[in-house]
Protein backbone atom coordinates (compact mmCIF):
# COMPACT_ATOMS: atom_id res chain seq x y z
CA UNK A 1 0.00 0.00 0.00
CA UNK A 2 1.30 3.20 -1.07
CA UNK A 3 1.77 6.23 1.75
CA UNK A 4 -0.89 8.24 -0.08
CA UNK A 5 -3.15 5.71 0.20
CA UNK A 6 -2.27 4.69 3.63
CA UNK A 7 -2.92 8.13 4.94
CA UNK A 8 -6.11 8.43 3.14
CA UNK A 9 -7.35 5.16 5.04
CA UNK A 10 -6.12 6.27 8.39
CA UNK A 11 -7.67 9.37 7.31
CA UNK A 12 -10.97 8.18 6.68
CA UNK A 13 -10.85 5.74 10.18
CA UNK A 14 -10.46 8.86 11.98
CA UNK A 15 -13.62 10.53 10.31
CA UNK A 16 -15.51 7.43 10.87
CA UNK A 17 -14.41 7.39 14.79
CA UNK A 18 -15.65 11.29 14.50
CA UNK A 19 -19.17 9.72 13.65
CA UNK A 20 -18.97 7.55 15.58
CA UNK A 21 -18.92 10.20 18.72
CA UNK A 22 -21.33 12.47 16.70
CA UNK A 23 -23.92 9.35 17.07
CA UNK A 24 -23.44 9.65 20.85
CA UNK A 25 -25.88 12.45 20.92
CA UNK A 26 -28.68 10.04 19.78
CA UNK A 27 -30.98 9.08 22.47
CA UNK A 28 -29.77 6.41 24.39
CA UNK A 29 -33.06 4.38 25.04
CA UNK A 30 -36.36 3.46 22.12
CA UNK A 31 -38.59 6.60 22.27
CA UNK A 32 -41.94 7.17 20.61
CA UNK A 33 -42.90 9.72 18.36
CA UNK A 34 -45.64 11.95 17.94
CA UNK A 35 -47.20 14.21 15.37
CA UNK A 36 -47.86 17.77 15.40
CA UNK A 37 -51.74 17.36 16.10
CA UNK A 38 -51.27 14.69 18.93
CA UNK A 39 -52.21 16.25 21.96
CA UNK A 40 -50.05 15.55 24.97
CA UNK A 41 -48.84 18.82 26.56
CA UNK A 42 -51.16 19.51 29.64
CA UNK A 43 -52.47 23.50 29.34
CA UNK A 44 -50.71 24.00 32.67
CA UNK A 45 -47.52 23.45 31.29
CA UNK A 46 -46.71 25.79 28.19
CA UNK A 47 -50.41 26.96 27.82
CA UNK A 48 -50.63 28.39 31.14
CA UNK A 49 -47.06 30.01 30.88
CA UNK A 50 -48.50 31.85 27.43
CA UNK A 51 -51.61 32.96 29.08
CA UNK A 52 -49.68 34.27 31.58
CA UNK A 53 -47.14 36.32 29.37
CA UNK A 54 -50.14 37.69 27.42
CA UNK A 55 -51.78 38.83 30.76
CA UNK A 56 -48.88 40.23 31.92
CA UNK A 57 -49.22 42.82 29.03
CA UNK A 58 -53.11 43.01 29.06
CA UNK A 59 -53.51 41.05 26.12
CA UNK A 60 -56.91 39.97 25.99
CA UNK A 61 -57.63 36.25 25.15
CA UNK A 62 -60.01 37.34 22.74
CA UNK A 63 -57.10 39.11 20.91
CA UNK A 64 -54.54 36.18 20.66
CA UNK A 65 -56.58 32.96 21.67
CA UNK A 66 -59.55 33.06 19.69
CA UNK A 67 -57.37 33.21 16.60
CA UNK A 68 -55.97 29.98 17.39
CA UNK A 69 -59.47 28.46 18.05
CA UNK A 70 -58.31 26.89 21.42
CA UNK A 71 -59.71 27.42 24.51
CA UNK A 72 -57.66 27.49 27.84
CA UNK A 73 -57.70 24.60 30.16
CA UNK A 74 -57.28 22.19 27.27
CA UNK A 75 -54.63 19.57 26.17
CA UNK A 76 -52.49 21.21 23.61
CA UNK A 77 -50.69 19.94 20.59
CA UNK A 78 -47.42 21.02 18.88
CA UNK A 79 -49.46 22.58 16.38
CA UNK A 80 -51.89 24.28 18.78
CA UNK A 81 -49.47 25.53 20.84
CA UNK A 82 -47.48 26.95 17.97
CA UNK A 83 -50.51 28.76 16.36
CA UNK A 84 -50.29 30.64 20.09
CA UNK A 85 -46.96 31.47 19.84
CA UNK A 86 -47.58 33.13 16.04
CA UNK A 87 -50.64 35.05 17.89
CA UNK A 88 -48.46 36.45 20.25
CA UNK A 89 -45.63 37.42 17.84
CA UNK A 90 -47.42 40.26 16.34
CA UNK A 91 -48.12 41.56 19.84
CA UNK A 92 -45.32 41.70 21.62
CA UNK A 93 -41.78 41.69 20.11
CA UNK A 94 -39.62 39.96 22.89
CA UNK A 95 -42.34 37.06 23.55
CA UNK A 96 -39.64 34.66 22.13
CA UNK A 97 -36.86 35.92 24.91
CA UNK A 98 -39.55 36.63 27.94
CA UNK A 99 -41.15 33.07 27.58
CA UNK A 100 -37.56 31.56 27.36
CA UNK A 101 -36.45 32.82 30.47
CA UNK A 102 -39.64 31.49 32.24
CA UNK A 103 -39.36 28.50 30.17
CA UNK A 104 -36.54 26.40 32.42
CA UNK A 105 -36.68 24.55 34.82
CA UNK A 106 -40.32 25.52 34.47
CA UNK A 107 -43.53 23.35 36.04
CA UNK A 108 -43.39 20.61 34.07
CA UNK A 109 -43.61 17.63 36.42
CA UNK A 110 -40.93 15.14 36.61
CA UNK A 111 -38.81 16.43 34.29
CA UNK A 112 -38.93 19.83 35.66
CA UNK A 113 -37.55 17.96 38.88
CA UNK A 114 -35.00 16.23 37.37
CA UNK A 115 -33.44 19.74 35.45
CA UNK A 116 -33.32 21.09 39.27
CA UNK A 117 -31.78 18.05 41.06
CA UNK A 118 -29.07 17.91 38.43
CA UNK A 119 -25.42 18.51 40.27
CA UNK A 120 -24.11 20.70 36.73
CA UNK A 121 -24.67 22.02 33.67
CA UNK A 122 -24.00 18.98 31.62
CA UNK A 123 -26.24 16.98 33.74
CA UNK A 124 -28.97 19.31 33.02
CA UNK A 125 -28.56 19.64 29.46
CA UNK A 126 -28.63 15.45 29.49
CA UNK A 127 -32.10 15.91 30.90
CA UNK A 128 -33.24 18.52 28.45
CA UNK A 129 -32.44 15.93 25.42
CA UNK A 130 -33.81 13.15 27.31
CA UNK A 131 -37.17 14.31 28.00
CA UNK A 132 -37.85 16.71 25.59
CA UNK A 133 -41.91 16.33 24.66
CA UNK A 134 -41.97 17.87 28.23
CA UNK A 135 -39.22 20.32 28.33
CA UNK A 136 -39.04 21.57 24.76
CA UNK A 137 -41.75 20.01 22.39
CA UNK A 138 -41.27 22.64 19.88
CA UNK A 139 -37.23 22.26 19.10
CA UNK A 140 -35.43 19.30 19.41
CA UNK A 141 -31.77 19.78 21.88
CA UNK A 142 -29.10 17.63 20.93
CA UNK A 143 -25.84 17.62 23.35
CA UNK A 144 -22.37 16.65 21.12
CA UNK A 145 -19.58 16.46 23.28
CA UNK A 146 -16.03 17.04 22.37
CA UNK A 147 -12.89 17.00 24.52
CA UNK A 148 -12.73 20.54 25.60
CA UNK A 149 -16.46 21.91 24.69
CA UNK A 150 -20.08 21.34 25.23
CA UNK A 151 -22.15 21.89 21.97
CA UNK A 152 -25.99 21.80 21.99
CA UNK A 153 -27.58 22.03 18.79
CA UNK A 154 -31.36 22.94 17.74
CA UNK A 155 -33.52 21.02 15.07
CA UNK A 156 -37.00 20.95 14.21
CA UNK A 157 -39.41 18.81 16.09
CA UNK A 158 -42.50 18.83 14.64
CA UNK A 159 -42.56 21.07 11.45
CA UNK A 160 -43.05 24.83 12.72
CA UNK A 161 -43.80 27.02 10.03
CA UNK A 162 -40.34 29.50 8.81
CA UNK A 163 -41.75 32.90 10.29
CA UNK A 164 -41.66 31.07 13.72
CA UNK A 165 -38.29 29.26 13.55
CA UNK A 166 -35.98 32.56 14.59
CA UNK A 167 -38.38 33.02 17.21
CA UNK A 168 -38.49 29.12 18.47
CA UNK A 169 -34.66 29.50 18.27
CA UNK A 170 -34.25 32.71 19.94
CA UNK A 171 -36.55 30.96 23.36
CA UNK A 172 -34.82 27.53 23.54
CA UNK A 173 -31.69 29.61 23.61
CA UNK A 174 -32.43 31.71 26.07
CA UNK A 175 -34.37 29.46 28.40
CA UNK A 176 -31.05 27.35 28.70
CA UNK A 177 -28.81 30.37 29.53
CA UNK A 178 -31.48 31.47 32.00
CA UNK A 179 -31.65 28.20 33.49
CA UNK A 180 -27.88 27.76 33.93
CA UNK A 181 -27.19 31.35 35.38
CA UNK A 182 -30.64 30.77 37.72
CA UNK A 183 -29.21 27.33 39.23
CA UNK A 184 -25.43 27.93 38.38
CA UNK A 185 -25.62 31.40 40.18
CA UNK A 186 -22.78 32.47 37.40
CA UNK A 187 -23.08 34.13 33.61
CA UNK A 188 -21.46 31.05 31.16
CA UNK A 189 -19.25 32.35 28.60
CA UNK A 190 -21.77 30.96 26.07
CA UNK A 191 -21.37 31.57 21.82
CA UNK A 192 -24.52 31.18 19.48
CA UNK A 193 -24.39 30.22 16.09
CA UNK A 194 -27.89 30.48 14.01
CA UNK A 195 -28.93 29.77 10.50
CA UNK A 196 -30.48 33.01 9.65
CA UNK A 197 -29.06 35.97 8.40
CA UNK A 198 -28.50 39.07 10.78
CA UNK A 199 -31.03 40.58 12.31
CA UNK A 200 -31.86 44.60 11.55
CA UNK A 201 -31.57 44.85 15.61
CA UNK A 202 -29.07 43.24 17.70
CA UNK A 203 -29.88 44.26 21.20
CA UNK A 204 -32.09 42.19 22.92
CA UNK A 205 -30.06 38.94 21.88
CA UNK A 206 -27.00 40.86 23.26
CA UNK A 207 -29.37 41.54 26.16
CA UNK A 208 -30.65 37.98 26.77
CA UNK A 209 -27.88 36.37 25.41
CA UNK A 210 -24.52 37.67 25.34
CA UNK A 211 -22.47 39.41 22.92
CA UNK A 212 -20.66 36.31 21.02
CA UNK A 213 -22.84 36.31 18.44
CA UNK A 214 -22.37 34.53 14.75
CA UNK A 215 -25.48 34.66 11.40
CA UNK A 216 -24.93 33.32 8.22
CA UNK A 217 -24.51 29.97 10.02
CA UNK A 218 -25.96 25.98 8.86
CA UNK A 219 -26.64 25.18 12.27
CA UNK A 220 -28.49 27.17 15.41
CA UNK A 221 -26.53 25.84 18.32
CA UNK A 222 -25.33 27.10 21.23
CA UNK A 223 -20.97 26.08 22.50
CA UNK A 224 -19.54 26.30 25.97
CA UNK A 225 -16.49 25.49 27.45
CA UNK A 226 -16.54 21.88 29.12
CA UNK A 227 -14.78 23.39 32.24
CA UNK A 228 -17.57 25.79 32.55
CA UNK A 229 -20.32 23.18 32.20
CA UNK A 230 -19.10 20.81 34.79
CA UNK A 231 -19.01 23.20 37.24
CA UNK A 232 -20.76 22.10 40.27
CA UNK A 233 -24.35 24.11 40.84
CA UNK A 234 -24.72 25.84 44.39
CA UNK A 235 -27.49 24.29 44.97
CA UNK A 236 -25.96 20.63 44.50
CA UNK A 237 -25.97 18.10 46.77
CA UNK A 238 -22.92 15.73 46.52
CA UNK A 239 -24.18 12.29 46.27
CA UNK A 240 -27.54 13.27 46.48
CA UNK A 241 -29.87 10.42 44.32
CA UNK A 242 -31.47 11.96 41.68
CA UNK A 243 -34.67 10.74 42.20
CA UNK A 244 -37.39 12.39 39.63
CA UNK A 245 -34.38 11.19 37.00
CA UNK A 246 -34.69 7.63 37.79
CA UNK A 247 -38.23 7.76 38.19
CA UNK A 248 -38.85 9.15 34.78
CA UNK A 249 -36.12 6.35 33.47
CA UNK A 250 -38.70 4.01 34.88
CA UNK A 251 -41.60 5.23 32.84
CA UNK A 252 -43.21 7.38 35.78
CA UNK A 253 -43.71 9.66 32.79
CA UNK A 254 -43.99 7.59 29.36
CA UNK A 255 -44.92 11.03 27.63
CA UNK A 256 -41.89 12.90 28.49
CA UNK A 257 -38.87 11.04 26.17
CA UNK A 258 -41.32 10.84 23.25
CA UNK A 259 -39.84 12.73 20.03
CA UNK A 260 -41.70 14.75 17.12
CA UNK A 261 -41.78 12.69 14.11
CA UNK A 262 -38.99 15.27 11.99
CA UNK A 263 -36.69 14.37 15.56
CA UNK A 264 -37.13 11.16 14.84
CA UNK A 265 -36.52 11.10 11.42
CA UNK A 266 -33.50 13.13 12.30
CA UNK A 267 -32.36 10.28 14.62
CA UNK A 268 -32.80 7.38 12.07
CA UNK A 269 -31.31 9.57 9.37
CA UNK A 270 -27.95 9.93 11.26
CA UNK A 271 -27.35 6.36 12.53
CA UNK A 272 -28.50 5.25 8.67
CA UNK A 273 -26.00 8.34 7.06
CA UNK A 274 -22.94 6.55 5.24
CA UNK A 275 -25.17 3.49 4.37
CA UNK A 276 -28.33 3.18 3.12
CA UNK A 277 -30.74 6.38 4.23
CA UNK A 278 -32.90 5.67 1.67
CA UNK A 279 -36.41 6.78 1.70
CA UNK A 280 -37.84 3.27 1.87
CA UNK A 281 -35.51 2.57 5.00
CA UNK A 282 -36.94 5.81 6.48
CA UNK A 283 -40.99 4.24 6.12
CA UNK A 284 -39.99 1.00 7.55
CA UNK A 285 -38.65 2.81 10.60
CA UNK A 286 -41.88 4.18 11.28
CA UNK A 287 -44.27 1.44 10.04
CA UNK A 288 -45.63 3.26 6.84
CA UNK A 289 -45.31 2.64 3.29
CA UNK A 290 -42.77 5.37 1.77
CA UNK A 291 -45.95 7.58 -0.10
CA UNK A 292 -47.20 7.83 3.63
CA UNK A 293 -44.54 9.02 5.21
CA UNK A 294 -44.11 11.25 2.20
CA UNK A 295 -47.42 13.03 2.71
CA UNK A 296 -46.64 12.90 6.30
CA UNK A 297 -43.34 14.86 5.36
CA UNK A 298 -45.04 17.05 2.84
CA UNK A 299 -47.70 18.18 5.82
CA UNK A 300 -44.86 19.14 8.23
CA UNK A 301 -43.34 21.66 5.12
CA UNK A 302 -40.44 19.73 4.04
CA UNK A 303 -39.56 16.04 2.54
CA UNK A 304 -37.35 13.17 2.95
CA UNK A 305 -34.52 14.71 0.82
CA UNK A 306 -34.48 18.29 2.77
CA UNK A 307 -34.05 16.20 6.13
CA UNK A 308 -31.41 14.14 4.77
CA UNK A 309 -29.64 16.66 3.32
CA UNK A 310 -29.89 18.49 6.99
CA UNK A 311 -28.54 15.60 8.50
CA UNK A 312 -25.00 15.06 6.28
CA UNK A 313 -24.43 18.86 6.29
CA UNK A 314 -24.65 18.75 10.24
CA UNK A 315 -22.15 15.73 9.91
CA UNK A 316 -19.94 17.29 7.58
CA UNK A 317 -19.54 20.53 9.79
CA UNK A 318 -18.82 18.89 12.88
CA UNK A 319 -16.50 16.45 11.20
CA UNK A 320 -14.40 18.92 9.10
CA UNK A 321 -14.95 22.06 11.81
CA UNK A 322 -14.56 20.49 15.05
CA UNK A 323 -12.85 17.39 14.69
CA UNK A 324 -10.09 18.80 11.82
CA UNK A 325 -11.23 15.77 8.96
CA UNK A 326 -10.37 16.58 5.42
CA UNK A 327 -12.90 16.55 2.64
CA UNK A 328 -12.39 13.26 1.34
CA UNK A 329 -12.58 11.04 4.02
CA UNK A 330 -16.18 13.63 5.06
CA UNK A 331 -16.80 12.28 1.96
CA UNK A 332 -16.11 8.30 1.97
CA UNK A 333 -18.02 8.58 5.80
CA UNK A 334 -21.16 10.08 4.69
CA UNK A 335 -21.83 7.45 1.71
CA UNK A 336 -20.35 9.40 -1.22
CA UNK A 337 -17.99 7.65 -3.49
CA UNK A 338 -17.23 10.51 -5.91
CA UNK A 339 -15.61 13.87 -4.51
CA UNK A 340 -17.32 15.89 -7.07
CA UNK A 341 -20.69 14.84 -6.06
CA UNK A 342 -19.67 15.47 -2.61
CA UNK A 343 -18.24 19.26 -3.43
CA UNK A 344 -21.61 19.94 -5.21
CA UNK A 345 -23.66 18.82 -2.54
CA UNK A 346 -21.77 20.32 0.24
CA UNK A 347 -22.36 23.64 -1.83
CA UNK A 348 -25.69 23.05 -2.46
CA UNK A 349 -26.45 23.03 1.82
CA UNK A 350 -24.09 25.30 2.88
CA UNK A 351 -23.46 27.70 0.11
CA UNK A 352 -19.79 27.31 -0.04
CA UNK A 353 -17.39 24.83 -1.33
CA UNK A 354 -15.58 22.35 1.47
CA UNK A 355 -12.05 24.09 0.52
CA UNK A 356 -13.30 27.29 2.00
CA UNK A 357 -13.84 26.17 5.77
Amino acid sequence: MSLDAAAARLSTEAAGDALAALRQALPTRAAAHHGADHAFIPWAYQGALLGEFARSRAIAPAEWLGRCGVAPGQTLSPRQLLSMLAALQPLARDVGFVIGQLSLPGHYGLASQALQQAGDLRQALRVLCDWPARLSPLLTPRLVETADELLLVWTESCGAPASLQPLLVDMQMSAVVAMAQWLGGTPLPWSFSFNRTWPRELSQHAAYLGADLRFGCQVDAMRLPLTAATLPWRAAVPGRPALAAGALAQGADPEAASRGQLAALYDHLLAEVGGDPSLERSARRFGVSPATLKRQLAQLGTHHQAQLDQVRAHAALYLMLLRGQRGEAVARSLGFTDKSNFRRSFKRWTGMTPGLL
